[in-house]
């Protein structure tokens, strides 16, 4: 069977497993996690406060747009900067919103498993979240056995799905593909968001673990070569501002029509790697502003981006044609 086949997800799961509430939520989860999923930014007013009317109307237009699922709460939501009852309110109204139409994927991450175990739990009780983000431990620099051992305990302690986060680029813990393949074994450790930067890496996690575990690309630009080695899509940055386009992009690799694919790509690669002219989410949070889809504002360490950034990426936007026409002040 193929990565890019319709899975039989029972395949790796022990018959004892199965007859579990939790084995048949899992799977179903498993079976619609695919495609584009937009990793959302966190729009906030001047004052620092979360922007809620933008943040909704963010979710609305992802969502009527095609986006496929939405990843609220991760780095991208400046999610280090809020408040725990911050990170639950953007959860939140991402479910409200949702109201179902799309599968939500909760970030909850921390250093310490403690920790990670408590957050993870808390989303999990939220009946609208379908599965749980989580990353490496940051800072630690655990070693391959301390990262099995961190991401097991959460796994344990949820009935909810896990798709892990390999980014060591913010994490400086990279999940080498031997370790993810000892993960993948964990009934409800589903899937995986792989932005360490390597082809060579994602083709070898691709050999190594079962067809049924979902290997999402990290990096935009890279998500067509991540599909056509057995990929199921993108946990996006990019689709925050062409959300059809990414979802049309990644569908039509996923359903075998490259030349729509590559047409697609093509036309937004430009765009896809001026979003990480400087850290994200400044870039993208940027070019929403230009679209008239927030107020640019950040938390620090977050700040707007250079003179010279915002040109480029001004006419970047503007030669796909995202400043053609801006969304009404809300």
């Amino acid at each position: 069977m193929t990565k890019n086949a319709a899975p039989d997800a029972r395949r790796s799961v022990p018959p004892t497993f199965l007859a579990s509430h939790t084995a048949v939520r899992v799977i179903l989860v498993n079976m619609k996690l695919r495609g584009c999923g937009t990793a959302l930014v966190t729009p906030f007013r001047r004052d620092g406060a979360i922007d809620e009317p933008a943040l909704r109307s963010l979710v609305e237009w992802q969502i009527t747009s095609g986006a496929h699922f939405l990843v609220p709460c991760g780095t991208t939501g400046e999610t280090p900067t809020l408040t725990r009852e911050e990170w639950l309110r953007v959860i939140d109204i991402s479910i409200e919103v949702a109201d179902g139409r799309v599968s939500i994927v909760a970030g909850a991450t921390s250093n310490a498993t403690a920790e990670a175990i408590e957050r993870a739990r808390t989303v999990a009780s939220r009946p609208g979240v379908d599965a749980i983000l989580t990353a490496s431990p940051y800072y630690n620099k655990p070693t391959q056995e301390g990262q099995y051992q961190h991401f097991k305990a959460i796994a344990e302690a949820v009935d909810k799905p896990l798709v892990l986060y390999n980014v060591p680029g913010r994490t400086a813990a990279n999940i080498e593909p031997a370790t993810l393949s000892r993960l993948a074994k964990i009934s409800n450790i589903i899937a995986v968001k792989e932005a360490s930067g390597s082809m060579t890496q994602i083709a070898e996690v691709l050999n190594l673990v079962p067809d049924d575990f979902v290997v999402f690309s990290g990096d935009d630009a890279i998500t067509l070569p991540v599909i056509s080695l057995g990929g199921q899509g993108i946990i996006s940055v990019a689709s925050n501002v062409i959300p059809a386009e990414l979802s049309r992009m990644t569908q039509a690799a996923l359903d075998g029509d490259w030349i729509a694919a590559r047409k697609l790509h093509r036309k937004y690669l430009p765009l896809m790697q001026a979003l990480f002219f400087e850290s994200n989410p400044m870039p993208v949070k940027c070019v929403l502003a230009m679209m008239g889809r927030i107020d640019e504002n950040y938390r620090l360490p977050m700040l707007q981006v250079k003179p010279e950034t915002r040109a480029k990426l001004e006419r970047i936007a503007a030669e796909v044609g995202l400043l053609a026409e801006r969304v009404a002040a809300r």
